[in-house]
């Protein structure tokens, strides 16, 4: 109902003001509206004055035609338990290389039995996830389409607090495709903690709605610095979006591309720490450490001979209190990887040395 009365109100709107030339071709006609459309375009870029044609204009007219518009598609229940296929959401994303590999968040892509991908030039054609992270938000889309425009991606790691920030997508759905909004890197290196994981994102008050996911940040040189991913929505909160550096997206967009999936490292055992011990009641000493509940079998903690009642004070060199902690250690270091680590065992401190595994397909679920 929304989208037939946008398009009306816009049809209404384009018959009002083109005048004679329209009426005489019809609305309806898009070719020679687009015809009408493109020479006033046209005259208007020529007298842009130097004031007006900042770099922010500049970089939204170099990153825009990239940024697709995601729609999600899959089966769904109504109240009457009847089922119906019809998008489910609508995002954002970003064209990154001239094949057709598109970023955009997990979130957008999330449970899709179709993906259709929207281009800035009006054409729509179908997606395939190649593959999507939920532990950091990303995803790859692969389309097959000819005449693509590529974002350039920048270094976000060179990113100052206070330089201008300008994201690009679709809020509220396509009917706003192309939304422009800007502000400022308000915070770098923000940690934003979601279960046991701690990220680490761009903090800018540029607009960033519902639809944005997956879209671009970019810096005023109009080089993608960030993913948006997502905004603080609670009331009276303003003016808070966050965005995945592009510098962290790079090499899991390149593992998602080839693989489908992102090689994790992992311990194999399930731990609390004293805030979960105090809120469950458990009554054990932790030494200010992290209590092993269980150890799983065959993990690489049991190789290590770690065992449960265990209390780890000491990963890899650092001193970890809580489960936050840990998890954000194990998570810096690769497949593969041996690392030392402290523990206490029935009052005795001991040292053992773990080689990390991948993840299994599956694990925690």
């Amino acid at each position: 109902m929304q989208k037939t009365t946008w398009k009306k109100a816009l049809n209404i709107l384009a018959c009002g003001l083109v005048g004679a030339t329209v009426l005489i071709a019809g609305c309806g006609d898009s070719k020679t509206s687009a015809a009408v459309a493109e020479k006033p375009a046209g005259k208007q870029e020529q007298q842009l004055s130097s004031a007006r044609n900042t770099p922010i204009v500049r970089a939204a007219k170099k990153v825009g035609p990239a940024v697709v518009g995601i729609t999600n598609k899959g089966y769904v229940r109504d109240f009457f338990n009847r089922v119906y296929f019809t998008d489910k959401g609508t995002g954002s994303g970003v064209i990154y290389d001239k094949a057709g590999y598109i970023a955009t968040n997990n979130h957008v892509v999330e449970g899709a039995s179709e993906i259709i991908v929207s281009l800035a030039d009006g054409r729509s054609v179908k997606g395939k996830v190649l593959g999507a992270d939920p532990a950091t938000d990303l995803a790859v889309v692969k389309i097959d389409a000819k005449d693509l425009t590529v974002a350039e991606f920048g270094d976000s790691d060179t990113l100052q607090v206070g330089e201008p920030a300008i994201a690009i997508g679709n809020p509220l759905g396509l009917e706003f495709r192309g939304s422009v909004t800007v502000g400022v890197i308000s915070s770098l290196n923000r940690s934003i903690e979601i279960g046991d994981r701690k990220f680490n994102l761009i903090q800018t008050d540029a607009a960033i709605n519902p639809g944005n996911s997956g879209g671009a940040l970019v810096n005023a040189d109009g080089e993608v610095v960030g993913i948006n991913s997502a905004k603080i929505a609670r009331g009276g909160v303003e003016g808070i979006g966050f965005a995945i550096p592009i510098n962290t997206a790079k090499p899991i967009l390149k593992e998602l591309q080839e693989r489908g999936r992102v090689a994790r490292p992992y311990l194999g055992i399930s731990m609390i720490d004293k805030a979960i011990a105090e809120r469950f009641g458990f009554d054990v000493d932790l030494h200010n450490g992290i209590f092993i509940m269980k150890v799983i079998l065959n993990g690489p903690a049991a190789k290590a001979d770690i065992r449960s009642s265990d209390i780890i004070l000491n990963f890899n060199g650092a001193r970890v209190k809580t489960t936050g902690e840990l998890s954000a250690k194990v998570a810096e270091c690769k497949v593969g990887q041996t690392v030392d680590v402290v523990i206490m065992r029935s009052g005795e401190t001991m040292t053992k040395t773990i080689t990390l595994e991948e993840v299994p397909e599956g694990y925690g679920k």
